[in-house]
């Protein structure tokens, strides 16, 4: 080599033209393939941030495959007890990383702590636990283990005392209580395992023990078994089930389950199939159940209903939105049938009840324990087992109490409808009942029923907000055929087209029907516009006994007597309600009543008398009592002005004649005819007006009824005692 080409060679590497002197972009290139290189800039800035990202992805997972991530166990501890403001704690091997593409996390002696209130120390706590979560889903938030062995698990679900807090809502001691919300579970293997569950209010308190399941890599053996015990409301019971085919979820099926469970007088059977071991979204179920009472198998849901007789139900049975939803249900309760549909759940947090109820016949005795009659008595005693005795009187007012505290925790609307009711005394039929429960305030509006032919409009609301419960009572009848309402009292529908309608306006306090009743303040009327009546009930209420015999010998019994008009109308204070006035206006007589009746001793001291308004040459003109109580009222014609009356024909007789024997009886017809506009409008005594437009002094004026001692109480002019005297 001649020394140019030295100096050739020399002048190439002081000008660069070697490796250290190339161009800087020469390395970027030599690194970027051709078709990238002749892209726009932007795009090759972003395919090597993503390679870049890449690459470092696979150092992690590399990291953490080789590592096993087993020094993330105090960052995870120190996060986790952060995110749930509860002390975690893994206290053996700790395992976290991609293996290879879904998350193995596996923890030995791991415990999450329970808040300070409850009765557990851990709310979970476990020797081993060793899960797969798919990768993907957990990016965007959805929890799906494809595996999970635990090994001693323990979970403690508990409420606390005024069921305002629950161990399983995390975070903030102070948040409202939410819903257990438990991962979606693919498949799992449980060996020594167990859960418990605590709420005080409704004094539940159950025990589950799982059945040891052996598991081969992911795949388990063995059905998942379970079994438990525990009591509620002091009364034990068991459970027992298990998932029957654990391993179909894996290859697309779905866990067969069965589930039988016995207590508190009731039997419930589950069968069917769900879309995973903890998954009930879709579930597809069958529900069977019969026992005593209904009422008790929602008291583990957190509802309150009302007491039924002996039941026997089926129905299908499926988990969506958070609620349990039974459809086409079918079934009895005591003599009565029932179908429809019926949800619980909790889609906003809060328990709410909803039900599409249908009752083709309904036995009049099945509807008593929904307003507090005791249903054991009712089957032992039929309607006999309505009234009680206390202190030596009959009571009939049924006074179970209102589950206050549980109407408070859930809300509800429910229709009810009822075809036809069976009963003795009233022809009822076409019962529509809407209830609706929102926060303790309980509106049956409307709940309404026709009853020989009339409607009966009816809203009553029930506030259980304040200290004490406040009732409202509205209740309106349309005009209803006497004849029909009345048949089965003894009074013929022939001959008789008068209607009465009324209205019932009170408001109560107390937990129970009878409590509200004997505090209520109100009123009650009902109306009788223009009819008439059979001859022989208005003669005898006068106890005309000589105008009886007579048409009775004419055969005139049935002519009808036309009535003008009529109202019977209490007002009602503390309890108590006095006649406000009793006043009806026939053709030929005037009939009036004074006294009353007691919601709180449930005594009744009334008293009916007829004027008659053409002379009569004998009549008793007495009153005919009406006493005794609600659960056994009595009728007595014989008071004692009938009494007087017969002794001062008595002695007239003997003093002066036989014929003067029957001057007592002697009725002059000075009746005074009422005005009829005060009346029909359901007016109080003291705007009822004779035909001449004079106050009236013959309609009571005060309060004549049995106090809670049964003694009576009478407030009322001289007047009226006197033109009473037999009663008062």
């Amino acid at each position: 080599m001649d020394i140019r080409d030295g100096q050739t060679a020399s002048t190439a590497s002081s000008t660069g033209s070697g490796w250290a002197a190339r161009p800087a972009h020469w390395a970027r290139r030599a690194w970027t393939p051709a078709w990238l290189e002749k892209r726009p800039r932007p795009l090759r800035i972003a395919v090597r941030t993503i390679a870049i990202l890449l690459l470092l992805l696979f150092a992690i997972w590399l990291i953490l495959f080789i590592t096993k991530g087993r020094f993330l166990k105090g960052p995870f501890e120190r996060i986790a007890t952060a995110q749930l403001e509860r002390q975690v704690d893994v206290g053996g091997d700790f395992q976290l990383y991609f293996a290879p593409f879904n998350v193995k996390f596996y923890a030995e002696d791991i415990r999450i702590a329970n808040p300070d209130w409850a009765r557990e120390k851990q709310f979970f706590q476990a020797k081993t636990v060793d899960t797969r979560l798919s990768t993907l889903p957990l990016i965007f938030g959805s929890r799906i283990l494809r595996f999970v062995n635990l090994d001693g698990a323990r979970v403690a679900l508990e409420w606390d005392a005024g069921n305002k807090r629950n161990s399983w809502t995390f975070g903030d001691p102070n948040r409202p209580p939410q819903p257990l919300n438990i991962p979606e579970i693919r498949r799992a293997a449980l060996t020594g395992s167990s859960l418990t569950y605590r709420d005080p209010l409704l004094r539940l308190f159950a025990d589950i023990e799982i059945d040891t399941v052996k598991a081969t890599d992911t795949r388990i053996d063995d059905a998942i078994r379970f079994s438990g015990r525990g009591t509620m409301r002091a009364q034990p019971f068991t459970l027992s089930g298990g998932l029957t085919s654990p391993n179909e979820t894996i290859a697309g099926g779905r866990n067969a389950l069965t589930l039988h469970a016995r207590g508190l007088g009731n039997t419930l059977d589950i069968s069917g199939t769900l879309p995973g071991p903890t998954r009930l979204e879709g579930a597809d179920l069958k529900l069977r159940a019969r026992g005593g009472n209904l009422s008790r198998v929602f008291d583990f849901l957190g509802v309150a209903v009302p007491d039924t007789r002996a039941y026997r139900l089926t129905s299908a049975l499926t988990y969506e939105d958070q609620t349990w939803k039974l459809t086409g249900l079918k079934g009895l309760f005591g003599d009565s049938d029932l179908s429809g549909s019926l949800s619980v759940g909790q889609p906003k947090g809060r328990i709410y009840l909803k039900a599409d109820l249908a009752t083709r016949s309904l036995n009049i005795i099945d509807a008593g324990p929904f307003v507090g009659y005791d249903p054991q008595r009712l089957d032992k005693m039929g309607t006999g087992g309505t009234i009680q005795t206390v202190s030596g009187r009959p009571r009939v007012l049924p006074d179970a109490p209102l589950r206050v505290e549980a109407l408070k925790r859930f809300d509800a609307d429910v229709r009810y409808r009822v075809t036809k009711v069976r009963a003795e005394s009233f022809p009822i039929s076409n019962v529509d009942l809407t209830l609706a429960l929102s926060n303790g305030l309980m509106e049956l509006k409307p709940f309404n029923f026709v009853v020989a032919g009339g409607t009966v409009k009816s809203d009553i609301s029930i506030d259980a907000r304040p200290a004490r419960v406040r009732t409202e009572y509205d209740i309106r009848l349309s005009p209803t055929h006497l004849g029909t309402l009345l048949a089965r009292f003894g009074t013929e529908k022939s001959g008789t087209t008068g209607t009465v309608s009324g209205r019932i306006r009170m408001v109560g306090f107390g937990d129970s029907v009878r409590q509200s009743l004997a505090t209520s303040d109100g009123r009650i009327a009902f109306i009788m516009p223009q009819g008439t009546f059979w001859t022989r009930n208005i003669q005898l209420a006068e106890l005309d006994i000589g105008t009886f015999v007579q048409k009775m010998f004419q055969d005139k019994l049935k002519n009808p007597v036309q009535i003008n008009c009529g109202l019977i109308a209490f007002t009602v204070r503390g309890g108590v309600a006095a006649a406000d006035p009793i006043l009806i206006d026939t053709q030929k007589n005037v009939m009036l009543g004074r006294g009353g009746f007691s919601f709180r001793s449930e005594a009744i001291d009334m008293a009916v008398r007829a004027d008659g308004k053409t002379f009569s040459l004998f009549s008793g003109q007495s009153p005919v009592g009406v006493g005794g109580y609600f659960a056994a009222p009595t009728i007595d014609p014989i008071s004692n002005e009938l009494v007087g009356r017969a002794g001062s024909g008595l002695g007239l007789g003997l003093l002066a004649s036989p014929v003067a024997a029957i001057i007592p009886f002697i009725d002059p017809g000075d009746a005074k005819a009422a005005q009829c506009g005060p009346v029909l409008a359901g007016a109080t005594a003291k705007a009822q007006r004779t035909t001449k437009g004079k106050p009236r002094d013959d309609v009571g004026r005060g309060t004549t009824a049995k106090s809670e001692d049964g003694k009576q109480t009478t407030e009322g002019s001289e007047k009226q005692r006197k033109k009473f005297l037999g009663i008062f």
